[in-house]
């Protein structure tokens, strides 16, 4: 058997398991990080923000977090959803500019039954896709390869945001 050494995520695993009562908000915690590179945020809207995913499924996946901890759609203001779905939009086009994808995925997953890695706080994925870009390392090995490092992605989808 071959092993793969991820130190990076012992910080994700180590908090996975604790109660969601001594758990802050990791999205309204980055929020009020001072360094967005440090947060991972590429873009402060009025009512949301776009956050590179630390864990990403694909290079350039980012989501899109309101700033009010909500954690239903149905909670959302009409303000915040109008706004949400402009960032996703406009992350489509950042997106297909940057990494010329075959297709991209866009969606929420809403209760930790749906799958949501962060329940209590409503937010939308965008990530850009490619045929066949799910091989035996992701599909069999469940590991990611991913060619570009965060900081890179940060710099590219920053300035890519910032021109839209």
């Amino acid at each position: 058997m071959d092993y793969l050494w991820t130190p990076w995520r012992y910080a994700y695993i180590t908090g996975a398991d604790q109660p969601a009562a001594e758990q802050e908000c990791l999205f309204c915690a980055r929020e009020k990080a001072k360094d967005d590179k440090a947060a991972l945020i590429v873009y402060r809207g009025k009512q949301c923000y776009i956050i590179l995913n630390a864990y990403p499924y694909t290079s350039g996946h980012v989501m899109i977090v309101p700033h009010a901890h909500v954690s239903e759609l149905g909670k959302l203001s009409a303000d915040a959803a109008a706004e949400l779905m402009h960032l996703s939009q406009r992350m489509e086009g950042v997106l297909r500019e940057l990494y010329h994808p075959d297709g991209l995925n866009i969606g929420m997953n809403i209760g930790k039954a749906a799958g949501a890695g962060i329940a209590g706080h409503l937010h939308m994925h965008v990530l850009p896709r490619w045929v066949a870009d799910a091989n035996f390392m992701s599909v069999i090995g469940e590991t990611r390869m991913l060619p570009e490092m965060l900081d890179v992605t940060w710099e590219r989808i920053s300035k890519a945001v910032a021109r839209r």
